[in-house]
């Protein structure tokens, strides 16, 4: 399937069904189709060939969205631009995608203009909203071209380049096909309730996990309210008003939405999955949305093996009479069907049942590979098996466990201790919002175990309380040996806490050349 097929099977469940809304704006079906019929024209006009690549950068925006099918009508390969990058990450990855038309919103005017210069192979520009000194508006870009049908095969398959993070080190364009997207969509329309026509609630970038999600909601012929940011006092009458189905939020934003004092007032008796993911997510805090927010759905993928390695749908969270899986909270769901996963060893031999080693997956779910980085591909994809970077163990009932990412392994004594164990024992903590635990170099043990709480709103931390509550649970070995109370911690541009970030400020502070309490 090409990224068209999906607004078509919507529009052939009916065209005038509701199918891009924001705001007192809403698009149908049959509007984004003749609408991304234009586009495609006017990028054929503009002597956009299949295979270029085309980017947009813009915030969440339904016509900004609706650019992505046009894009895929005209052959061309949907460049993904995150609108939260600085200047030089944005310049460099459209450098490094030879990018060679660029759709923008009027918000960020001032970083094209500073990009243009650099850009040397980008051949043209558009404003989504107005014109600007050097590129037209889109409705007069528009103007010459009809909506005939158009529809031209990409080239390789290769429909989408987005940007890997960048937490750990200069982001790469991952390669991902029409068939990468079919299965990503496939797997959650298998796994995940969907009764009826969805009702599908965007909050998070479309650049990311909340724009591919479209794509399956869109088969079902769903309807789309998108949103520019998480107002959460918006989120919660939007789900009321439209009776949303189905939404998704990383966990600090679910932490936000737990501590919101309007959660207890809101009708959210149309919701059939909540999803959750990008960040591992607090236990006592996933009980608590369980019993407040209602269905909730875990999924774990990486930007090269797009959302669904795994999934834990709202019925694995809970007993056959209703009663929550408290010992499978902490795990990532079940490997989704269709996807193979190991877990390996650094020699790269398959381990047993509930050993700890590197999570490896393989299947048509996985990317072709990083855009020009053939190193990077055959440093990743090894023997066919991606290797994702992560910890972890499979149980016997086959749910994935994912205990750290391999460079956030801290030895300390000669103990190996898991970021992410202690993170959740910190953060079973009333008074901890969120964490991060590091290790910095210390003398005696090698590494020190150190934490950075933010404190939930309203309560206050005390240091000796925090690191006796991580003893109590899982051990001295792993209790931190230092604890700073930070009112936010860094995080990515798509909410994931960085870790390099906080390791580095606290190298550079004067705190840690103190002595640390035992």
């Amino acid at each position: 399937m090409r990224l068209t097929d999906y607004l078509d099977k919507g529009a052939s469940l009916g065209p005038e069904a509701p199918c891009l809304r924001m705001d007192d704006r809403c698009l149908s079906y049959g509007e984004v189709q003749r609408l991304s019929h234009r586009i495609a024209r006017a990028l054929e006009a503009a002597c956009v060939l299949p295979g270029d690549k085309v980017a947009i950068l813009s915030g969440n925006d339904p016509i900004a969205f609706s650019c992505v099918f046009g894009i895929a009508r005209a052959g061309a390969v949907w460049c993904p631009v995150n609108p939260r990058n600085e200047y030089r990450e944005n310049a460099e990855f459209l450098a490094g995608t030879d990018c060679k038309f660029l759709i923008f919103h009027s918000d960020y005017a001032d970083m094209v203009a500073r990009m243009q210069p650099e850009l040397t192979q980008l051949d043209a520009l558009v404003c989504l909203d107005r014109a600007t000194d050097f590129a037209p508006c889109f409705d007069d870009w528009l103007a010459p071209v009809s909506d005939d049908p158009v529809d031209i095969r990409p080239v390789d398959d290769l429909v989408m380049l987005p940007g890997t993070g960048g937490t750990t080190g200069k982001p790469k364009s991952v390669m991902l096909t029409g068939h990468n997207i079919e299965m990503m969509s496939a797997l959650t329309l298998m796994g995940y309730p969907f009764a009826n026509r969805p009702v599908y609630l965007a909050v998070a970038p479309l650049t990311h996990a909340a724009g591919v999600l479209c794509f399956p909601i869109m088969a079902k012929g769903g309807e789309i309210i998108i949103m520019k940011g998480p107002d959460l006092d918006r989120f919660l009458g939007l789900i009321s008003a439209h009776r949303v189905t189905h939404t998704f939020l990383p966990p600090t934003v679910i932490y936000m939405l737990l501590d919101h004092p309007g959660l207890g007032r809101a009708d959210l008796s149309s919701l059939q999955c909540f999803w959750y993911g990008a960040a591992p997510m607090s236990k006592v805090r996933l009980i608590e949305a369980l019993e407040r927010i209602g269905p909730m759905g875990q999924l774990f993928g990486q930007t090269e093996a797009p959302m669904m390695i795994s999934m834990m749908a709202p019925a694995d969270h809970r007993t056959a009479n209703g009663q929550i899986r408290t010992d499978k909270l902490g795990s990532a769901g079940r490997v989704a069907p269709l996807v193979h996963a190991t877990i390996r060893d650094p020699e790269g031999r398959a381990l047993p049942v509930g050993e700890c080693g590197e999570i490896c997956v393989k299947g048509p779910l996985v990317m072709s590979g990083y855009y020009k980085n053939p190193k990077a591909t055959d440093d990743t994809i090894r023997d066919g098996w991606l290797h994702t970077g992560d910890l972890g163990y499979l149980d016997a009932e086959g749910f994935l466990y994912i205990v750290d990412r391999a460079k956030d392994m801290i030895i300390t004594g000669g103990f190996n201790v898991y970021s992410i164990e202690v993170e959740q024992a910190l953060q079973s903590h009333p008074s901890v919002q969120d964490c991060a635990v590091i290790g910095l170099p210390d003398d005696k043990w090698g590494e020190r175990l150190v934490c950075v709480v933010q404190p939930r709103p309203g309560h206050s931390v005390d240091e000796d309380a925090i690191r006796a509550h991580v003893k109590t649970l899982i051990g001295a070995v792993k209790s931190p040996k230092q604890v700073f109370i930070w009112d936010d911690l860094p995080r990515s541009k798509v909410g994931k806490v960085v870790k390099p970030e906080i390791k580095a400020m606290l190298l550079r502070d004067a705190q840690v050349k103190t002595t640390a309490k035992g």
